[in-house]
């Protein structure tokens, strides 16, 4: 049966500084249990819905309910180890599970658990993240080095060597249904080609930059966090160019990247621990301090006036709510 948790406490911070923008963005934060390692979370599209967890360390699906904090944990099979959390059009959690080597969903209702083992002689893929294109058919990395599609409706699993190896990580689809992914390792995002599935490689302007995860926008330009280099980066597809802004700080390292509805950008810097917020309009960075000295932010999603992060060294849920 799934477990449920209260939380200890509901923390409210409003920032109310000298900035203008900044004193209309709020803090609230929700705990959770300890030693859950909450990696990434994925708000449902609709306003005060559950937000969805991968619990790590416990090989659950984290739900949390906003309105009154209440945590529930779905466990998702011996061995589990997710990383990655989405939602499909239909409406239920997808998770990359890289304990099981298989993609899981969760059944928002019933809770029921199913998966979808990797292709047997796959090997340890080091499952990573997950999204959908317009067809419904859902993309994954794994870092080991491949990246692979599953069709929900038929079942059909493929997996594919990435063109240069170990570091697949972050990926997203632009609003035209064209998949990006980012590699770590490879310091390189790649487009991937539905029909055939290949993948090209497209090489950011900074050598070895360590793209680990990527976000398109509403003009379906790709946004970029840069993890060795701590710039955050944005390329164009219709022109091939790329523009850099570092993230300020001493020796910043830029780990998650996300893209609201206004088309700022948020981003978590681990040098600092802060979240950060980036206007394209005035190339202006704003800054957000976590309560906790280190909250390691991991991946970053929301929905409409909100921005919802992981804490995983905290066990927190975070969001910033603004107007």
């Amino acid at each position: 049966m799934p477990a449920r948790f209260a939380p200890e406490f509901l923390l409210v911070v409003l920032l109310a500084l000298a900035a203008p923008a900044l004193a209309q963005v709020s803090v609230q934060e929700y705990a959770i249990p300890r030693g859950h390692y909450a990696h990434d979370v994925w708000a449902d599209a609709a306003p005060g819905g559950p937000v969805w967890f991968s619990a790590q360390r416990g090989g659950e699906l984290g739900i949390l309910d906003p309105a009154s904090g209440k945590v529930e944990f779905v466990p998702l099979g011996p061995g589990s180890a997710p990383h990655g959390v989405i939602a499909g059009a239909d409406g239920a959690p997808w998770l990359t599970d890289g304990g099981q080597n298989a993609i899981v969903r969760v059944d928002p209702k019933t809770r029921q658990v199913k998966a979808w083992p990797l292709p047997e002689g796959s090997g340890y893929t080091n499952l990573n993240t997950a999204t959908f294109d317009r067809n419904g058919v859902q993309w994954f990395t794994g870092q080991s080095g491949i990246y692979g599609r599953l069709d929900p409706r038929s079942g059909e699993m493929k997996v594919f060597d990435a063109p240069k190896g170990r570091g697949p990580y972050g990926i997203h689809a632009t609003p035209q249904g064209v998949v990006y992914y980012a590699s770590l390792a490879g310091s390189h995002i790649a487009r991937i080609e539905a029909a055939s599935g290949a993948a090209t490689v497209i090489e950011p302007p900074t050598r070895r930059q360590g793209a680990r995860r990527v976000w398109s926008d509403s003009k379906g330009s790709l946004w970029v966090a840069e993890w060795n280099s701590g710039n955050l980066s944005r390329y164009e597809p219709g022109t091939g160019r790329w523009s850099q802004w570092k993230a300020p700080g001493g020796s910043p390292h830029v780990y998650a990247v996300y893209v609201d509805e206004t088309d700022r950008v948020w981003a978590s810097e681990w040098s600092a621990q802060v979240m950060l917020r980036f206007d394209p309009a005035s190339e202006k960075f704003e800054t957000f301090r976590s309560s906790s000295p280190n909250a390691n932010v991991r991946q970053i999603h929301g929905r409409k006036g909100e921005v919802w992060t992981p804490e995983s060294a905290a066990d927190k849920i975070v969001v910033y709510r603004y107007r």
